[in-house]
């Protein structure tokens, strides 16, 4: 059986979208064939897995429909399920699905599917045979606005990349660098104005009252946008440059060390659909405190995995766990079985049965 899947972009893409619409066609080509219709540009030139064929992008919506349209017609495949990767696209994979009879299968990632949508997007999300959404949260506001059966609205996490994993001789290899011997609080994320809630203001605030308790402490921030001036101006409006450092966007593997080398990663954000870096920085061994008002409680695993704060307690929170030790290979070990691929292949295809 086959999988025709319609995706913002697919292979080569960037961001998470992206990579989770990577590892959902990886571990759905473990029992079907799935065919990518990507509208992005494809820049993909390593092989794909088995069963995974991609086929030319289209960013024109009228030339996007039409190479949609051609291959439920004119190829003529047995599609079990025509897939939408995102919920802005979901009018065109409903037309396609009721023209054709196919089964409907509607992903949801986050902010998007929080506020209630045009009525032709509300129409698309209600005529899917299913809905999978990356956390409880996401999931919950969808159907406060959508006249769907809950039953048909299953929560399929995402899942963890190889190369986050908790390194024994990684310690030592980074312990030279500048900020060795410092208790480091990090984030990960985009510094974009539209993305305000991810906290670092919060984080940021708290900072004098807790380095006069941890002298040694230092706030690190990974990422690049355009709301990063604002960010800088407040750290040197509250005498903290020598404490917060910004250094811009890393590539995956100093991202790593710099997850084995922290005291505790922090995020108080209130706009995850999910909180995939909550998930890395713990399979890495470093302990992750984040909001309870968003889809972080499930990346944290309502505080059993991770930490979790009300915002009010912020800065408490950050202190107690500044001064509680941390089996950092049981942490990784746990975060690995409960977020792994294998657990992740395993959510997917028995949705897809």
């Amino acid at each position: 059986m086959k999988v025709l899947a319609l995706l913002t972009d697919g292979y080569g893409g960037f961001g998470g979208i992206s990579q989770y619409n990577r590892d959902f066609c990886r571990a759905l080509a473990n029992k079907y064939e799935v065919h990518i219709l990507p509208r992005s540009v494809d820049t993909h030139t390593g092989k794909l897995p088995q069963n995974v064929f991609q086929y030319k992008p289209f960013a024109h919506k009228i030339l996007y429909f039409i190479r949609a349209l051609f291959f439920v017609v004119f190829r003529k495949n047995d599609y079990l399920y025509i897939f939408c990767g995102h919920l802005y696209m979901a009018p065109l994979a409903a037309i396609l699905a009721k023209m054709f009879n196919y089964r409907l299968w509607l992903q949801v990632h986050g902010i998007e599917a929080w506020k209630k949508p045009s009525a032709l997007i509300r129409w698309s999300v209600e005529q899917s045979d299913l809905i999978t959404s990356v956390s409880r949260y996401t999931r919950k506001e969808l159907l406060r606005w959508a006249n769907i059966d809950p039953n048909r609205v299953k929560v399929i996490p995402n899942t963890l990349r190889e190369q986050f994993c908790y390194q024994k001789k990684l310690t030592t290899v980074i312990s030279n660098d500048i900020f060795s011997g410092k208790q480091i609080l990090l984030t990960v994320s985009r510094l974009n104005a539209a993305e305000r809630y991810k906290g670092h203001d919060l984080v940021i605030n708290s900072l004098p009252n807790l380095l006069s308790k941890f002298p040694k402490l230092h706030y690190v921030i990974i990422g690049d946008g355009d709301d990063k001036e604002r960010l800088q101006t407040l750290v040197t409006n509250l005498d903290l440059n020598k404490s917060v450092h910004f250094l811009g966007k890393l590539d995956d593997q100093s991202v790593v060390a710099l997850f084995h080398q922290a005291s505790l990663y922090v995020m108080p954000s209130t706009g995850e659909g999910f909180g995939i870096v909550f998930v890395e920085s713990m399979a890495c061994g470093l302990p992750a405190l984040g909001g309870n008002r968003d889809g972080s409680v499930d990346a944290l695993q309502d505080g059993y995995l991770g930490n979790i704060t009300n915002f009010s307690d912020l800065e408490v929170r950050i202190e107690q766990l500044l001064r509680t030790p941390v089996d950092r290979e049981k942490l990784a070990n746990q975060t690995k079985q409960l977020f792994g691929f294998d657990k992740f292949s395993q959510l997917v295809l028995g949705v897809a049965a």
